[in-house]
């Protein structure tokens, strides 16, 4: 049952089937989701994020050969093998040295649109660290020791893309400022709320946030003195106007959202409704720490398993979003929707439910498990396995801790990123 419900979130995000819904071209013409755009010179492709291939593929299969100029296609490692023809692999969610020339290539490649040609864009989750080339004095060493700064630090995506945008020559709309011609970018969300300017970091959106904001969000997560000098000295020229600000306002660029976290959550509603289940999307924005947010999520579900409200079983929740984990100094091993699922089994022990929380690319933080699914009965397993779960949470060790109870869930790249999804199954 559970694992339907999966399937159908994956294939509602399916990249190649949304772009080939979204994506026409008509003789000289291009059409985005009802919108024309004629092409006089050529139509470049370049494709960054985790679900660069299926876009790609749908791309190359209705642009015309005569159309088509040069091709850039970035993708994570280890998901390149579906793409079309030759594809960079890169490092996520740490950056690496191929993350750095597919930045390099990207920025060339942008730098050659001409005026009469159009910079086709196919834009997915995980294109902030697998697209990289940072401002002039920073180094790919201090970029990842601050991303790794923020990510520990607890800071939301948002913020971590406000940092992201202002020590690059290409995220914050920077990429697209330097094309002569049209950019037309086709985008996958996976923020929350479909904020165009954090998805990748927006290499092709306007930036409404300054280096201002940059240095509140370091000083607000106490990291600002932990950051390299590199970094410091960046955010302080920007501050003092020495360095120019990020894009305000971008001219001949078109962005659209082709799918997203909603439509994902949507599918599984009305699946699980198909399914003869009473179901509601309860929200696609919800964010916060992990395990307080399973707090709140297990209330719902006691809620509704004890007192039959505010929906009637049989029961189907979705929620979509993303979570974060502050981790400090803790050395632990997980991911938001494993130290989720970890938490909320103190909530629901002994309910008749069902919980699975992932990551819908298939990796949940840096390791191998796109999530868990967890039960009333999961609380008990982990204490005859003797697991002190409090600890486990205080150290965020939940990849270890779920799999003394066989409750990771390891689905393998999906080719696709809507973002973070909790589906919870309460039956008669």
């Amino acid at each position: 049952m559970i694992t339907k419900l999966i399937e159908e979130a994956i294939k509602a995000a399916d990249p190649r089937e949304a772009v080939k819904e979204s994506l026409k071209v008509k003789g000289k013409t291009i059409v985005v989701k009802g919108n024309s755009f004629p092409v006089v010179g050529k139509v470049h492709l370049l494709a960054v994020g985790k679900a660069a291939c299926g876009m790609a593929k749908a791309a190359l299969e209705e642009i015309p050969q005569e159309l088509l100029g040069e091709v850039l296609i970035v993708t994570k490692r280890g998901y390149g093998l579906s793409c079309p023809g030759r594809a960079l692999e890169a490092g996520h969610p740490v950056p690496d040295e191929n993350s750095l020339l597919a930045g390099k290539l990207g920025l060339e490649l942008a730098k050659k649109v001409r005026e009469e040609d159009v910079l086709l864009a196919l834009i997915s989750g995980g294109g902030s660290s697998l697209f990289v080339y940072p401002a002039e004095g920073v180094n790919l060493k201090d970029l990842i020791r601050t991303n790794e700064l923020l990510l520990r630090s607890g800071a939301t995506i948002g913020e971590v893309n406000t940092v992201r945008k202002h020590l690059s020559r290409l995220k914050g709309g920077r990429l697209a400022k330097a094309v002569k011609g049209k950019v037309i970018s086709m985008l996958i969300s996976d923020v929350v709320g479909d904020d165009l300017s954090s998805i990748a970091s927006g290499p092709t959106v306007p930036d409404p946030t300054t280096y201002r904001d940059a240095y509140e969000v370091l000083v607000k997560r106490g990291i600002w003195e932990k950051v390299p000098e590199s970094v410091r000295r960046i955010i302080e020229w920007g501050m003092k106007g020495e360095i120019e600000e990020t894009p305000k306002k971008l001219k001949n660029v078109h962005n659209f959202v082709i799918a997203s976290n909603a439509k994902a959550c949507e599918a599984v509603s009305k699946r699980a409704k198909e399914l003869g289940f009473n179901s509601a999307v309860m929200t696609t924005t919800l964010e916060g720490e992990a395990k307080e947010i399973a707090l709140a999520v297990g209330s719902i579900i006691e809620e509704i398993a004890k007192r039959n409200r505010p929906i009637q079983k049989p029961a189907v929740l979705v929620f979509g979003g993303e979570w974060t984990v502050t981790v400090g100094d803790a050395n632990g091993i997980g991911g938001p929707n494993q130290e989720l699922a970890l938490s909320i089994t103190r909530k629901i022990a002994g309910l008749n439910a069902t919980l699975i929380a992932f990551d819908t690319d298939g990796t949940d933080g840096p390791t191998d498990a796109a999530g868990a699914i967890v039960d009333g009965k999961t609380l008990e397993k982990l204490k005859k396995a003797g697991v002190d779960i409090e600890e486990a949470l205080e150290n965020h060790d939940s990849y270890g801790t779920l799999m003394k109870v066989g409750a990771l869930l390891k689905t393998g790249p999906t080719g696709t990123n809507v973002n973070s999804m909790i589906v919870a199954v309460i039956p008669r």
